[in-house]
């Protein structure tokens, strides 16, 4: 199911680029600008927000309504905003096995000499032209005026927590690893991954189908649970992963010296040779593959990989266990639970 969904979600995306080029002639006012952006949105794509967006509406709606999926690529298109700001902010050079925009767009800047603004400019303006997009598709949906507001109203939420989660993220990494909370770390995890990869693509989807609260709410917890579970299984990916299979450095997340609970675990359970090994990667400028190599023995030695695993493990039964009571149409129910299964092997 999840996979005829997202070929008509390619296929929306392109025609959404049309339309929008047509509505406001983009390509007239900078043919860069357009394609830079086609170059970036087309980039081959899981699609599970606006999937599960789908999922969510037809859950419980009787029929698809007009400009279901244009509705949908909404929440593709804001987290590609994301993506852009993300980029710049994390010093990534890569997104999806391709150049990051502020790169794409660097690149385009070598050409000409004295220069006053970077690509890193230029992409921050791209990335608010693709938030304003996504809020254009959002309201094309023809649906009920109550369920459209109301649903709209948790989309914006999802940008809210999403930038809140940004911000304490960064906040968090002036904190030494001794002040940092397993608290935190989830709280961090709920806003800045769990509320928009999950449980407002889900939970939006059913308040437009007119979904009752409860039902809503069974949709927004299990997708708490699920991006939780998700978010340690990317932190996993960020260390043990390939960098081919996961669209970027595996020497990414020491550059930036993340906190996440797989690295926070290590530490509280390292002694103090390994401890401070793990500070002094952390604090450098340039983290090389041997610092890579060094951090994993140290993070297995501690025993944390198979509690980053056990957490996953927990965490996904909690969301299981949610999602078997919703009374959602069983197909999609189904789908959900076979897509827990096959993405944790729960």
């Amino acid at each position: 199911m999840f996979k005829k969904i997202k070929t008509k979600l390619d296929k929306e995306l392109i025609s959404f680029l049309k339309q929008t080029n047509k509505t406001y002639s983009l390509d007239r006012i900078s043919p860069l600008l357009l394609k830079s952006m086609r170059n970036f949105i087309l980039r081959d794509g899981k699609r599970i927000r606006p999937i599960l967006f789908i999922v969510g509406y037809l859950g419980f709606a009787r029929k698809a309504a007009t400009n279901l999926y244009t509705s949908a690529i909404a929440i593709e298109l804001l987290h590609d905003f994301m993506l852009v700001h993300d980029d710049i902010i994390d010093k990534s050079d890569t997104r999806r096995g391709k150049p990051s925009m502020h790169i794409l767009l660097g690149n385009h800047l070598k050409k000409y000499k004295n220069v006053k603004f970077s690509g890193q400019d230029l992409a921050l303006v791209v990335g608010d032209i693709m938030y304003a997009m996504a809020i254009d598709a959002f309201l094309s949906i023809k649906e009920k005026s109550q369920r459209k507001e109301k649903a709209f109203r948790s989309f914006l939420r999802a940008a809210v927590y999403t930038g809140s989660g940004e911000f304490i993220e960064l906040l968090g990494g002036l904190k030494t690893l001794e002040k940092t909370s397993k608290q935190s770390i989830y709280k961090i995890y709920d806003y800045k991954t769990a509320h928009y990869t999950f449980a407002c693509p889900l939970s939006t989807g059913a308040i437009l189908a007119g979904a009752t609260k409860n039902q809503v709410d069974k949709l927004f917890d299990y997708g708490i649970y699920l991006g939780r579970a998700f978010q340690i299984k990317d932190d996993i990916l960020g260390v043990f992963g390939d960098h081919r299979e996961i669209g970027k450095s595996t020497l990414s997340d020491l550059q930036e010296a993340k906190k996440t609970l797989l690295i926070w675990r290590t530490y509280n359970n390292s002694n103090k040779k390994n401890k401070h090994l793990i500070k002094t990667v952390f604090t450098k400028k340039r983290v090389t593959r041997t610092d890579l190599l060094k951090i994993r023995k140290v993070i297995k030695a501690s025993g944390s990989l198979d509690y980053a695993n056990g957490e996953i493990s927990r965490l996904v039964k909690k969301a299981n266990s949610i999602i078997t009571s919703s009374r959602m149409r069983p197909q999609y129910k189904n789908s959900l639970i076979s897509y827990t299964k096959k993405s944790f092997d729960a």
